[in-house]
Order: C-alpha cells, then structure tokens, then sequence
C-alpha cells in the first residue's frame, strides 16, 4: 500500500550510520530503495548526511547528527506480514527477523502469542525497534509499516488520551482497534490501552500503554515530519502540537506528551533535492535560526 503523497514521515537520528542503516533496511525489505542523499553542511553537529528512504513503500528520513540521542523502545515499527496478501508471510517473517536480529537484542522472542501465530519484537544493531506481526487479516487492511508509541512512566495511562488528541489535531484521521488490559496482567492497570491503532492524515500509527519499569521515554532521536503546505497548515500544526518551549528548534517540537515532531513546508523535500549545494547551505543557514520556519524566508534563502 505505497503512499505517494505521505504527509507525516518517520525522521530518525544516527550518530553516523544513517547512509549504513538505510542501506541495511532497504536490503532487508521488500519495495525499498534510497531515494535521495544531500550534506547539509555547517550544522550544530558538522556537516550532517541525510538521507530519504523508502521501506515497503513507506518513507523514511535519516540524518547523521552526531552523539546527541539514542533510540529505545518507546517508538517501534511494527511490520504486518499479511498472509492474505504475502505469499510464504510467515517465512518472510522469520527472514526479515534473522537479519534484523544480527547484532541486535530481542525484547520478546519470535513465538506465539495470544494475539499473533508469529510475533517478535526486537532492537536492531543500531539500537532501532521492531515488532514483527503475522497478521490476523479480519478488519480493514493495515500498510506493511506502522509506527508505534508505548507510553511508559509518568505517560503510562495517557495512550489513549494522546490518541484523542492527535486524532483532534490531524485531519483525515479514524481511530482503528482498541485493546484494554484486562484484570490480573499487573503491573499493567486495567483498562489502560495494550493495543491501539488509528489512522493521522491517511497514515496508521499505533499506540499502547506500559506499566513496567523502562528506563526511557520519548526523545529526538525518532521525531515525525509534517509536510505542510502553506503558512497557515505550519502555523496551525505548530500551534496545536508545540508543548516545550524549550524544545522549539529548526521546525523542531515536542508535543505534551514528550514527542518530537518537525513541522516543515512540503517544498524543503523539493529544495534538497534539486538545490544546488549553495542552495542548500542557504537554507540550512536560515533553518538553523528559526525556531518555527518561515516559508517565505526559506524560499528567499534557496532563491538567494
């Protein structure tokens, strides 16, 4: 189910991997390609690579911007493998599993489960999340890739809060499945979310609360791109999500639940693409002294 037009792009943040761990993930999966590379040159953290991607037909980007935040579990990626619509789903499963797993750490084995015949989820050799899910294919149809928050500590209970809450904020949204946690599953109070999923401009996202001791929340290393358009969409978005004034940075937010999102017009993908690197060192100059940006300034900027 490739998206085209996909307006919320999942931002990951390397050391110095990014190039290396996009080119690891479009070997592993299906429909996968790079599909641009641009340095953005002269930043906080040096010249910075960064790097589009596609994942079964789902977009990614990537940045090398030095030592500053780490992944953890708090955002996975669940992978359906749907045997309504994969032939040999299962086996596919297990080899997408044996290659993320070289080098990483599984956080519950490959096995079954009350929910799934097959189900995993694992940390990649750079420390990224994955659930891998043999699909139940009742109910409407799930895109391959779905990014998934687990709200943990002082969030835990605010699943499905923070769901009503982007659903308010994004248009052509819906929720999808919700699952409670029943009685005796403690610590994991009852009634809390163990698994929802809902659907942010066209795109699923999935949600779930954790009880249990976790030694991380919600950081910068994985924020989520949103392509806007016009002014007026950035400066709505902005004004809905933007929670952390401290945070506000080069497009950069974070939400009241601590998560990161960027709010950048839909033509910077145009501009570091086509730019020329004069252009693009033009625009990564103005971005770095906004902290919303200013479409018109950045246009000014890439036309010099």
């Amino acid at each position: 189910m490739p998206q085209t037009n996909q307006t919320i792009v999942p931002h990951l943040w390397y050391e110095k991997e990014a190039i290396e761990a996009a080119e690891f993930y479009t070997s592993i999966f299906p429909d996968s390609t790079i599909t641009n590379k641009t340095i953005l040159q002269d930043t906080p953290s040096g010249d910075a690579d960064l790097v589009s991607f596609e994942l079964w037909g789902e977009k990614f980007m990537a940045i090398n911007g030095g030592p500053f935040f780490k992944f953890n579990p708090s955002v996975s990626f669940i992978v359906n493998f749907d045997p309504s619509r994969i032939n040999d789903a299962s086996d596919q499963l297990t080899q997408v599993w044996n290659k993320l797993s070289e080098d990483g750490t599984v956080l519950m084995p490959l096995d079954q489960y009350p929910f799934s015949e097959k189900y995993g989820w694992l940390r990649d050799k750079y420390g990224l999340s994955w659930q891998l899910i043999l699909t139940n294919t009742q109910g409407d149809e799930r895109p391959p890739i779905v990014p998934s928050f687990m709200f943990v500590n002082e969030n835990c209970g605010k699943a499905k809060e923070a769901v009503n809450y982007y659903l308010s904020v994004f248009k052509n949204s819906k929720e999808g499945l919700i699952a409670h946690y029943p009685k005796g599953m403690e610590p994991d109070k009852e009634g809390t979310v163990m698994f929802a999923d809902f659907m942010l401009e066209n795109q699923w996202f999935a949600a779930m609360d954790s009880a249990r001791e976790h030694s991380f929340n919600f950081n910068e290393a994985i924020s989520f791109m949103v392509n806007c358009d016009t002014q007026e969409e950035i400066d709505y978005y902005w004004s809905k999500l933007s929670a952390v004034s401290a945070s506000e940075q080069c497009g950069w937010l974070k939400d009241q639940f601590g998560v990161s999102w960027q709010i950048v017009p839909s033509d910077m993908d145009e501009m570091m693409r086509k730019g020329t690197p004069e252009q693009i060192a033009r625009v990564t100059q103005a971005t770095l002294k906004m902290k919303k940006l200013d479409l018109v300034e950045l246009q000014k900027a890439y036309n010099g």
